[in-house]
């Protein structure tokens, strides 16, 4: 079989294009990362700590308990399925001050974050092992930031009905 140049240029192009795309990808999944663990933390430091056990109703989660899930699940994801570090901590432990809360946050997500920056581009498409089925790479990163926004965006809503104005949105 032969090719053309111009049919080989083209080739050599789009994977070029491909693997940009890829890169440019976890480039973006890295800042969003960030963004959103910034406007984490400043929402984890709003709230007093004398309200950190505040929950709305009694079989929701106390707002200690919301972000200790958020980071417990940060560092499962990338722990678990993108290479990172494994955090030793009892996610279930209510004694956490608010200090150690906000210093368990910062781990997490700087270890997620370093999970993310030896992620490559060609991993993306890797499929994982998932409880609720095979799931890509990119798949999880998607997973990772959905989970996320979800118990922030409840985090909020406790921080308003404790009269407290949630901190500007963090976005891109």
């Amino acid at each position: 079989m032969q090719y053309s140049f111009s049919s080989l240029m083209m080739l050599f192009f789009s994977v070029t294009m491909l693997s940009a795309q890829s890169d440019d990808y976890i480039i973006e999944v890295r800042q969003r990362l960030r963004n959103a663990a910034d406007y984490t933390l400043a929402i984890a430091e709003m709230m007093p700590e004398a309200k950190y056990d505040f929950r709305p109703m009694e079989d929701e989660m106390r707002f200690s308990e919301q972000l200790l899930h958020i980071i417990s699940n940060v560092n499962w994801l990338s722990s678990s399925y993108l290479d990172g570090v494994k955090m030793d901590a009892d996610w279930k432990d209510s004694s956490y001050t608010k200090a150690e809360i906000l210093l368990l946050l910062q781990q997490g997500f700087e270890y997620a974050d370093q999970a993310l920056s030896r992620l490559q581009p060609q991993q993306l498409g890797e499929t994982v092992r998932f409880f609720a089925g095979p799931m890509t790479k990119r798949q999880i990163l998607t997973l990772l930031n959905d989970h996320h926004a979800h118990h922030r965006g409840q985090l909020i809503v406790y921080l308003r009905l404790n009269h407290i104005k949630p901190p500007r949105y963090v976005g891109w």
